[in-house]
């Protein structure tokens, strides 16, 4: 028995958000001070420095659960499965259903409630929760999947990761640039195809890194105090990332017995381009091997950082042929791996 992804699906909001969008913002320092430089010089900094040009959002009416919902039936569609089938529904995100236009946080019921209700199954044996994991939550919903099905106490699963951080951004923030809204999903069965999951890795780092992602006050000190939003401590979480992830990928290429030689992709968080650039570099100088063409597909470019959503979505998208210069054959050996608030990180290595 092996455990394979066997069906993958993603919603990719309508809504586009070019950078220009930015250029009439007011981006002010932590401290509440004025940025000395105008906006078309964060702008282009940001862009070069993230890769960044145009994110997606979500449309007002739509929330974290109805994308989710939408990623989940096109890998149900994709696996051509019956959903009633389905044992769990492990559903990764950061601040559940934030309504446009409010201020909280809704995650009563739960998200894979709401997406189990979305997607009517009655099935009361499928067992829907949450998983708050930051953005390798995905990631972590598979590994979970896959402890459920080797320890049989499942067969089938569906792993999504959904977010709009649309709509918990500081906008006197630069950081606001970075975050975007979609979900992907994915269907994780037992299947006596060769492959699958070979190995995985997984930590969390919270003795002095617990807080590098929070929630936190406005950069303009004039806005309501009791009203958060999300903040990051940019030049950390880069070292940090640095410093762990291409260990992390190491060791679970290590124990997954196969040869760096045999990666064929790397699916990283699209959380920053040079950030991900940086961590393949570390990752192939711990082999002491030069980086292969065409190893890294990425979609921060045109889909910005979407946390919970990058990587599944990155996936069904090199899946379907739609990011250029990239596509998958079976037996092909590749990584999944992540980090993000916690601060966690993940890996797993998977035989297509």
């Amino acid at each position: 028995m092996n455990i394979k992804i066997t069906g993958t699906g993603c919603y990719i909001p309508d809504t586009i958000e070019k950078n220009d969008a930015f250029s009439n913002h007011q981006f002010l320092n932590n401290d509440g001070s004025p940025i000395n430089s105008p906006n078309e010089v964060i702008i282009e900094k940001f862009k070069a420095i993230t890769g960044i040009a145009e994110r997606r959002y979500a449309k007002n009416h739509l929330n974290s659960s109805d994308l989710g919902a939408f990623a989940a039936e096109n890998a149900i569609n994709n696996a051509n499965i019956d959903p009633e089938t389905l044992d769990y529904i492990i559903v990764a995100h950061n601040f559940g259903d934030v309504k446009h236009g409010t201020i909280q946080s809704d995650m009563l019921p739960s998200l894979a409630s709401r997406i189990k209700h979305n997607l009517r199954i009655n099935n009361p044996k499928c067992v829907a929760y949450d998983i708050l994991f930051g953005c390798p939550g995905w990631i972590e919903g598979v590994i979970q999947a896959k402890a459920f099905i080797k320890a049989g106490l499942a067969k089938r699963c569906l792993v999504i990761g959904t977010e709009t951080l649309s709509r918990v951004v500081d906008k006197h923030d630069r950081d606001s640039m970075i975050f975007s809204d979609g979900a992907g999903a994915t269907i994780i069965e037992a299947t006596n195809d060769e492959g699958g999951i070979l190995a995985h890795e997984t930590a969390s780092y919270t003795s002095d890194e617990a807080y590098f992602l929070h929630f936190g006050n406005s950069n303009n000190p004039e806005l309501n105090k009791d009203t958060r939003y999300i903040k990051m401590e940019g030049r950390k979480i880069y070292e940090f990332a640095l410093n762990k992830v291409p260990q992390a990928m190491k060791t679970c290429l290590d124990t997954s017995g196969k040869n760096i030689k045999e990666v064929k992709k790397i699916f990283i968080h699209q959380a920053n381009e040079k950030m991900d650039e940086a961590i393949l570099k570390r990752f192939y100088r711990l082999y002491r091997t030069e980086i292969p063409e065409n190893i890294m597909p990425m979609s921060i470019q045109k889909l910005g950082n979407s946390s919970v959503a990058t990587v599944p979505t990155l996936f069904d998208l090199v899946r379907n042929n739609k990011i250029e210069n990239h596509s998958l054959n079976k037996g092909d050996v590749v990584i999944f791996a992540s980090v993000g608030a916690g601060m966690h990180i993940n890996a797993i290595v998977y035989q297509y």
